[in-house]
């Protein structure tokens, strides 16, 4: 999300709201689970669907996020709340009879980044922090004091895809030998100042910061937990929505949507396997906003969206 009017007109929309709510295909009286709260844009659509016997189930790392849930649905009977990762949505009870739906809207908010204390953003300088939970963990600052030059290389390469993952490892590790490295805004100096001279397409700074983020809040991880989670809590013909607005994240979902839908290539060299029995199947293709939403808010440029269905166990 870019700094701006773009980021005020855009902060509360939520991306792909009319495939998500397609792909949802909300019953009265279903219950359901948005893990990644936000400010709760689909939350609303979900809720607006559901007659006197649905329910909603809301989750979210982030304590604001949180706070917003109490705030604005707090007070309706359907709608339970929970602060936490939906990579442990089985250990919520209210989950526990099985989702009739679930969305996962991953990556970071555009309120988080808009605040520049969340430390997120290399556009806005503020503390560097980058915790989607402030309460649990190390922030970014306090990893980047204490990481290996190799560990931090590897975690811009593999999460960032930066090419200069090396040279800029090289360089925060020789700056912090000096001075701490404490705000966003001297971070992404420091990147742009290791990066060769050049015409720039994004700022240098963006895949390093995306690359610390996911490391940081564990996001690859906590999204393979939650999609096995989410697979075991669905009930038979239920969905699940995924937006993801990375290639990382998207390559997760579409493999675990193809190992649970498909049967894996055989294999004459090797013992002839059980019977594969799908558990999902795809609803249609990847889909991406079109230009109308895109204009008008740009983070979902990047979005991807895919929808699986619980298949009915076989008798």
């Amino acid at each position: 999300m870019t700094a701006g009017g773009a980021a005020v007109r855009s902060a509360h929309l939520p991306v792909m709201f009319v495939q998500v709510m397609e792909g949802l295909r909300v019953v009265e009286d279903g219950t359901y689970l948005d893990g990644t709260f936000g400010r709760g844009g689909h939350a609303r659509g979900v809720l607006q669907r559901l007659g006197a016997g649905g329910r909603l189930l809301l989750m979210d790392k982030d304590p604001e996020a949180i706070a917003t849930a109490e705030r604005e649905f707090g007070k309706d009977p359907r709608v339970s709340i929970r602060r936490g990762s939906f990579a442990d949505l089985a250990r919520w009870d209210a989950a526990a009879d099985g989702l009739d739906g679930i969305l996962f809207d991953l990556g970071v908010s555009s309120p988080q980044l808009d605040v520049a204390e969340r430390g997120f953003s290399f556009g806005k300088d503020g503390p560097l922090d980058m915790r989607m939970d402030p309460d649990s963990g190390q922030s970014a600052a306090q990893w980047l004091a204490n990481a290996s030059e190799q560990d931090i290389a590897d975690v811009l390469w593999t999460y960032g895809e930066e090419r200069m993952s090396r040279r800029i490892a090289r360089s925060i590790v020789a700056r912090r030998a000096q001075q701490p490295i404490e705000r966003t805004g001297d971070l992404a100096q420091l990147i742009a100042s290791a990066m060769p001279r050049g015409k720039q397409e994004i700022h240098p700074a963006t895949r390093s910061f995306q690359a610390i983020r996911i490391h940081i809040n564990r996001e690859l991880a906590d999204l393979e937990a939650g999609l096995d989670a989410a697979h075991a809590a669905l009930k038979p013909h239920a969905r699940l929505a995924v937006i993801s607005f990375h290639s990382l994240e998207d390559r997760i979902v579409k493999r675990f949507i193809a190992k649970h839908a498909k049967a894996p290539p055989a294999n004459r060299r090797l013992p002839e396997a059980e019977v594969f029995v799908p558990t999902l199947r795809a609803i249609g293709d990847a889909q991406k906003a079109d230009s109308a939403e895109t204009a008008a808010n740009p983070r979902a440029r990047s979005a991807v969206l895919r929808v699986a269905e619980k298949l009915a166990e076989a008798a």
